[in-house]
């Protein structure tokens, strides 16, 4: 039996769950899990805000972990390999998106939180496409969040051609946007963090932020000197867009990576004056994960997180819903 914790019902705290291991299939790998980072989405999943949550769930999907189990038709893996697993545990492998190694647009995409018991778990089954081998000059026990918060505020780079010419802001500074900021300073943008807490500013200008400004200062957002080609929202609350809008260069993009539930509000004047662009994404593609990992490696960048133990879950997701998690909360067994 495999030991995890489990939500039984929505917005509850997680239960002591044991559910029996399931023999792998002949294209899968079973991970022991050493780490697994707690991401905002699996609070929604917990919570059931996407309406896509069945009970009992088994959340978590920044897992680093050991292979233990080798499917019988497994190729690119090798029993005591260490390797991380994000949000999708597989693929159809077959389609356009996957053929060119887009998988994370495949329509058949497995969810390792909605599509199987997640890694708050001691072990997790992944298809051996999603899972990630990760660099040996990368600290293992940090390594989680990049799985997914890294990979969404890296993504944009690679979608956008983003390159040391381009001015970016990122919107919301917490397990994403400490992220992004170190990624688009090393790139060598010219980096401004929006942040409603003014007591993280020395820090950030540590990690790498040329400009802090408040996101709760209207008249301050009303008069933004500099002008973005790129603005990253990684908050999952509606703002004030048009006023990000109105701070964009003439083809400008505010991209969406935070999971804003309600509608997105703007003035179409505001796209048409400068042709500017709304856009969103998430996650990433295992190609371009790798891809992450390796730029850590080159830039010494990393996740600033806090450790808790897996008996400790409950403590850690009530600080993360609290916001007092600096910036990423990983669990270990």
């Amino acid at each position: 039996m495999v030991k995890a914790y489990a939500a039984l019902s929505a917005k509850e705290a997680l239960k002591p769950f044991k559910y029996k291991a399931e023999a792998l299939k002949e294209n899968e790998v079973r991970i022991k899990v050493q780490s697994c980072g707690i991401c905002h989405s699996d609070i929604s999943a917990i919570d059931n805000s996407w309406g896509k949550s069945n009970y009992p769930l088994v959340a978590g999907h920044e897992v680093i972990g050991e292979i233990i189990e080798l499917g019988s038709e497994t190729t690119q893996h090798k029993h005591g390999d260490t390797v991380g697993l994000g949000w999708h545990s597989g693929y159809c492998n077959n389609c356009s998106h996957c053929k060119v190694g887009d998988h994370n647009f495949c329509s058949k995409t497995k969810k390792t939180v909605f599509s199987q018991y997640g890694g708050f778990a001691e072990e997790v089954v992944a298809e051996e496409t999603s899972v990630i081998p990760i660099p040996k000059k990368l600290n293992h026990k940090d390594a989680g969040p990049l799985l997914c918060g890294g990979i969404t505020v890296f993504t944009p780079i690679v979608e956008f051609a983003i390159n040391k010419n381009h001015k970016v802001g990122i919107i919301g500074i917490g397990g994403l946007g400490h992220l992004a900021i170190q990624f688009y300073k090393a790139l060598g943008c010219h980096v401004t963090a929006f942040t409603h807490s003014s007591d993280k500013n020395m820090l950030l200008k540590t990690l790498g932020a040329d400009d802090v400004i408040s996101s709760n200062d209207i008249s301050i957002l009303k008069n933004i000197n500099t002008k973005f080609d790129l603005l990253i929202s990684t908050v999952n609350v509606n703002l004030n867009w048009d006023l990000y809008l109105n701070a964009l260069e003439p083809r400008g993009r505010l991209h969406f990576v935070g999971a804003v539930l309600e509608p997105i509000k703007s003035s179409v004047f505001n796209l048409m004056a400068g042709r500017r662009s709304i856009s969103g994404s998430p996650v990433g593609s295992p190609k371009n994960i790798k891809k992450m990992l390796d730029f850590c490696v080159e830039h010494n960048i990393k996740p600033i997180v806090e450790h808790f133990k897996f008996n400790e879950i409950n403590d850690a997701i009530k600080k993360l819903r609290n916001n007092d998690i600096r910036f990423r909360a990983v669990l270990s067994w």
